[in-house]
């Protein structure tokens, strides 16, 4: 190892990495929770050390020289392998306090967590829970979340992974809205209702018509991005959409939409690095988790 040719500070590369990876100062700012002249100056120091310009400014932000196209790589490497130590260190902590940071759909954020934190609050008051709201798939190697709620079973093998039960969701449309436009007699005429998008309407289209509901794209008058939007579009009688029934089943101002229809069912598997699994603070929000999400499901099914 030759020390004498390490002349940066980690702090330094860090504030290149995120840079790099946000495109721009102040969203680098953000995700290293400092300011936007901190990183300005981290990175004028790690140019005047390496003796290299990095990164050049333009209208959109900040976007890599040459030479520091050929940093990234390394830079890379080095914040996966400072992400492994972290790990690591947790693994071996035994303290049952700290912060946990916890990923979840906003749906799921909004309308299932705040129900049953409290209790863990009570059981474990020395964790502090960070929610990361996400209809994407955070990436637990890299350490941008501890736990992830997610839908499907991961396939990498550095993931642990627990399927603790199915969720089940229908279409449902607010009292208002079939008071006005009509309730389905037939699943063939609940397409000719309209529809509040989904994050995925691809894949709702293509179950519908294995329902024999030909739906349509064009069925779509309104598309939010976030899953409780649709929610509250369809409360206040926008339209039909799948939702869960921890959500439809208590809210009064909705109902199904054909009462016949089968109810679609959806895992619920929560997933964690390998390397965290023996955290004693990570390892009791995990095992809360699946006790509460797994009793929520059963009493659903």
């Amino acid at each position: 190892m030759n020390w004498q040719a390490i002349s940066f500070d980690w702090n330094q590369l860090r504030a290149f990495l995120a840079t790099a990876k946000e495109g721009s100062f102040s969203a680098a700012a953000r995700v290293l929770n400092t300011t936007q002249p901190t990183i300005s100056r981290q990175l004028s120091a790690l140019e005047a050390s390496l003796g290299v310009s990095l990164l050049e400014s333009n209208v959109r932000g900040q976007t890599l020289t040459a030479a520091g196209q050929e940093l990234l790589d390394h830079a890379q490497m080095m914040g996966e392998a400072a992400t492994l130590i972290s790990m690591v260190a947790d693994r071996q902590s035994q303290e049952v306090s700290g912060e946990v940071a916890l990923a979840a759909t906003d749906l799921m954020s909004a309308a299932i967590l705040p129900g049953i934190l409290s209790s863990l609050r009570e059981s474990a008051p020395g964790i502090t829970i960070r929610i990361k709201e996400s209809n994407n798939i955070l990436n637990l190697m890299r350490r941008e979340a501890d736990i992830s709620i997610r839908h499907m079973q991961p396939t990498e093998p550095e993931l642990i992974a627990r399927h603790v039960g199915d969720l089940r969701a229908n279409l449902y449309a607010s009292c208002a809205y079939l008071d006005k436009e009509g309730r389905p007699r037939t699943l063939r005429e609940v397409a000719d209702h309209t529809f509040i998008g989904v994050p995925d309407p691809e894949h709702l289209i293509a179950s519908m018509h294995n329902l024999g509901i030909p739906l349509r794209a064009e069925n779509f008058a309104i598309q939010p991005d976030s899953s409780m939007v649709t929610w509250e579009m369809v409360k206040v009688g926008h339209g039909v959409s799948m939702l869960p029934e921890v959500l439809g089943e208590v809210e009064p101002m909705v109902e199904k939409v054909f009462a016949e229809a089968p109810s679609f069912e959806y895992p619920i598997w929560l997933v964690t690095h390998k390397e965290l699994q023996t955290s004693p603070r990570i390892r009791a929000v995990f095992d809360f988790l699946a006790n509460q999400l797994g009793e929520i499901a059963r009493i659903r099914s």
